[in-house]
């Protein structure tokens, strides 16, 4: 991952060092029975929280200065895949958040990087970013909410909604209008440091088909007030910039999200097709069983490998949302096909509740979604690849 002053980078030594500790973690405390428990009756991890911030996930990215693990791209990235394939749910929680660390520690003050991303490496302020409105999701120069300035104060007065950890959560990058009369509308936008208090708050928990555990939320700002000092950067109108400006490492994240369902779908579907047995022998000896197999772990590999190129070109400091757009839009269908195939390799038993699969199969679609749609990802790389490949 980049920062404004350097390119990140860790030893294969050292990087496999880590991996094994979240290995081991994951294979300590996302047991199926646990993940189980939490999903079905949709509760929050609290306890699995507070070990993800022993191991320091809630820094992951955050620069090594203000106490956080420095990771690059393409570690984040394996870290995400691993997790993902076994629970994705988790990975939001630090997702999320650290999109908040980012557009502070990428454009915020001297002052305010000191003072909140400390805190936020170490868990200690959990929170995430706040864009999405009820009628403002992709095309984002369409939210409402509004910031006056009022002194030394603004006063900020709207909704969000879909918001990942808005009822755990306690921090948010806010996005608001400052001047709604702007044109284009995006000049008039700005982005907050926000903590929750009087006049903002989580109104309600939305329900959703999968990504359960985890909260999505809406957050309901009634004049509230909030020091100017909070003004991500101290400059009115950048907004917009500074909230797409950590899109890439979203998609990267999102993409990796994708990347563990589809190897967790492959993995399960390996493991049942080998026991269960029709006709005389084990189904992977069947031709129509065998074809998904190899379809399925083709699309897996190719997923990872596409994700891997673009977090590392992220962590070389070279634009790529192409590549980040690639990677989120291939790897989100690699996991819904996936899911899909193997929950019907599965058979009746990927439709019960007692079999790991058919949470797969709720929590891919999300990938699809999240981050900008897939249709959105398939313009934006479009509109790359012509801006590279110019006709002569």
């Amino acid at each position: 991952m980049t920062t404004p002053d350097s390119v990140r980078s860790i030893s294969a030594g050292d990087e496999a060092e880590l991996l094994a500790a979240v290995d081991r973690w994951i294979e300590r405390s996302l047991k199926p029975e646990v993940v189980r428990e939490h999903d079905h009756a949709d509760r929050y991890p609290s306890h699995i929280v507070e070990e993800m911030k022993e191991l320091g996930l809630f820094g992951a990215t955050v620069s090594t200065e203000y106490g956080g693990l420095g990771l690059p791209a393409t570690t984040y990235a394996k870290i995400v895949m691993r997790v993902s394939s076994v629970w994705m749910s988790v990975t939001g929680i630090f997702n999320s958040h650290l999109m908040l660390a980012l557009a502070i520690e990428k454009f915020g003050t001297a002052q305010q990087k000191q003072q909140w991303l400390p805190r936020l490496a170490s868990g200690e302020v959990r929170g995430g970013l706040a864009l999405t409105e009820p009628d403002a999701g992709t095309d984002l120069q369409g939210i409402r909410m509004t910031a006056r300035r009022d002194g030394d104060h603004y006063v900020i007065n709207g909704t969000k909604t879909w918001i990942t950890n808005a009822v755990e959560g306690s921090c948010f990058a806010l996005l608001v209008k400052t001047d709604p009369d702007a044109q284009p509308p995006h000049k008039g936008m700005s982005l907050f440091i926000a903590p929750k208090g009087p006049g903002f708050d989580s109104s309600r928990k939305l329900a959703k088909l999968g990504y359960k555990s985890i909260d999505s939320g809406e957050l309901i700002a009634e004049d509230y007030r909030l020091p100017a000092d909070h003004l991500i950067g101290g400059v009115e109108g950048q907004g917009f910039y500074q909230a797409t400006g950590g899109l890439e490492l979203g998609r990267i994240n999102v993409a990796s999200r994708g990347v563990g369902i589809a190897e967790g779908a492959l993995r399960l579907a390996t493991e049942y097709a080998q026991i269960r047995k029709t006709f005389g022998k084990p189904i992977c000896e069947h031709q129509a069983i065998a074809l998904k197999l190899g379809e399925m772990a083709t699309r897996a590999r190719a997923a990872r490998l596409l994700t891997l190129d673009a977090a590392a070109c992220f962590d070389r400091g070279e634009r790529c949302d192409m590549e980040a757009g690639m990677a989120k839009y291939f790897a989100s269908e690699a996991a819904l096909e996936n899911s899909t195939e193997s929950m019907r390799i599965h058979g009746a038993y990927g439709y019960s509740k007692e079999y790991d699969i058919e949470r797969l199969y709720r929590d891919a679609p999300l990938t699809c979604i999240g981050e900008g749609t897939n249709e959105m990802q398939r313009i934006i790389i479009s509109k790359q690849w012509i801006k590279r490949n110019p006709a002569q």
